[in-house]
């Protein structure tokens, strides 16, 4: 079964300081249609990793200079946001666990299986891809959070407070029918369709110890 395509934009970012890996690598991720893009040490990629990069990171444990732990300890620093697969040979399975919980993916041992790293090429690719989704809608929300005047967002906080339209009429002094039209504004400046979406996504950027 070939894997799904990524986006045109994402690249699988290859950081392995053996050769001959790195160009089977590239040859086997480019036939299966994945753009792929080869580092010879965390420092080159480290120099020129952006922001914007989008894809995801195949990361070996073991390298001369900064080992990939040492690079995905960077990244996190500096909130990179590209899911990492680290590529271990059987002694560094431990330190690839430890990686785990600081927020890497997965990890896969050499020798590896084709299919088997494919497959968690692609979840890696479907998960940034997601995940980017979900910072734009959050960026949008935000963005329109700040288009709200003070008492819209006043409205807002007891909407997802869980009172009435008589109860914020009642904390805030003013009568039922100015709530009605300033909840209206507020759904209509947040584009949410319901109540639920509303509440959904205010709670989805600022939680529920605002």
């Amino acid at each position: 079964m070939k894997p799904q395509a990524p986006t045109p934009e994402q690249i699988i970012y290859l950081v392995d300081d053996d050769e001959a890996l790195r160009d089977s690598l590239v040859w086997l991720l480019e036939s299966q249609g994945f753009k792929a893009a080869p580092f010879a040490s965390a420092d080159d990629f480290l120099c020129a990793w952006r922001p914007e990069f989008n894809g995801c990171l195949l990361l070996d444990v073991r390298m001369p200079g900064m080992s990939g732990l040492e690079l995905h300890e960077r990244l996190r620093a500096r909130h990179c946001t590209l899911p990492v697969i680290f590529v271990t040979g059987h002694g560094d399975v431990p330190m690839a666990v430890a990686a785990l919980k600081k927020g890497a993916v997965d990890f896969i041992e050499k020798p590896f299986n084709d299919t088997e790293l494919l497959r968690l090429v692609s979840q890696c690719l479907v998960k940034e891809q997601e995940s980017r989704s979900r910072r734009r809608q959050d960026a949008e929300v935000s963005r329109r959070l700040d288009q709200l005047t003070q008492r819209e967002r006043e409205v807002l906080d007891l909407i997802i407070a869980g009172k009435l339209n008589k109860q914020i009429a009642d904390v805030l002094g003013i009568s039922i029918k100015t709530v009605e039209v300033h909840r209206a504004r507020v759904m209509e400046k947040m584009a949410a369709h319901s109540l639920a979406e509303l509440v959904q996504n205010v709670m989805a950027i600022e939680g529920p110890g605002r």
